[in-house]
């Protein structure tokens, strides 16, 4: 959506909201996005598990972890990586890795700092 009066007698050219200037001859640098603020992984629990689909794969899923205080996908593709399978991050915030890999996935979170249960 353009400005109120854009067009109009009205109209004002638009202005930097830090030093006034107008838009087109500022000067400061693009402002930064807040980077996220992130949860200690020693403070949390890994609850993982695994999941039997319906047409009889296994899956490893790891839940438990806050998707607003962890990167979970950078997460994700470190144990798969790590691991050598496939996998994905679910909407509610689960990571899933294709195959039957709870040891393996709790050393690797354990390695990290998580604190991980069965289950």
């Amino acid at each position: 959506m353009g400005r109120l009066f854009a067009g109009t007698q009205w109209d004002r050219p638009p202005r930097c909201d830090r030093c006034g200037a107008l838009e087109s001859e500022c000067t400061c640098p693009p402002a930064e996005p807040p980077a996220p603020d992130r949860i200690d992984p020693s403070r949390q629990t890994a609850r993982i598990r695994v999941e039997k689909r319906p047409k009889g794969k296994s899956v490893t899923t790891v839940r438990g972890l806050d998707p607003l205080g962890n990167d979970l996908p950078a997460l994700a593709a470190q144990l798969k990586t790590a691991i050598g399978g496939g996998g994905t991050v679910k909407d509610d915030g689960s990571i899933e890795i294709q195959g039957s890999h709870p040891d393996r996935v709790e050393s690797l979170l354990a390695s990290i700092g998580y604190k991980t249960k069965r289950g």
